[in-house]
């Protein structure tokens, strides 16, 4: 990089096979940056951004222990996306498709949260500061 800032780009697994990533730009308001397609059109890699945020979609790598969560029905991360409104963003996102754990409340320690499962199976605590 030639800006030396220090930025994460998470590195979310999905299915092999999979076309359609639309979830993404309908629930968050993603923009799709650049796919790298497999010869069926599937994704192999697609990065994206979330307000100038970049994260990647992978297809799985079971060779290198590397699954989606559906397949292993379980998580190592949740995802935290800190945005302006959180009823907002969690409607939008159950409307995409995605499945609601906790709906949003406000917390004592400043944050109203909310947690959605979306079509991949990838955990998000959708956040703000209030």
């Amino acid at each position: 990089m030639t800006n030396n800032k220090t930025f994460f780009a998470p590195q979310l697994f999905i299915p092999s096979g999979v076309s359609d990533i639309s979830f993404y730009i309908k629930a968050f308001g993603a923009i799709e940056i650049r796919p790298w397609r497999n010869d069926d059109g599937s994704i192999h890699v697609a990065e994206l951004s979330i307000d100038g945020n970049i994260f990647h979609l992978h297809e799985e790598r079971p060779a290198n222990g590397q699954l989606e969560p559906n397949k292993i029905k379980a998580v190592t991360t949740l995802i935290g996306l800190f945005v302006e409104d959180v009823d907002t963003v969690m409607n939008n996102a159950l409307d995409a498709g995605a499945t609601l754990l906790n709906p949003a409340q406000d917390y004592d320690y400043g944050y109203r949260q909310g947690n959605i499962r979306d079509p991949f199976g990838h955990q998000w605590m959708i956040e703000m500061k209030i």
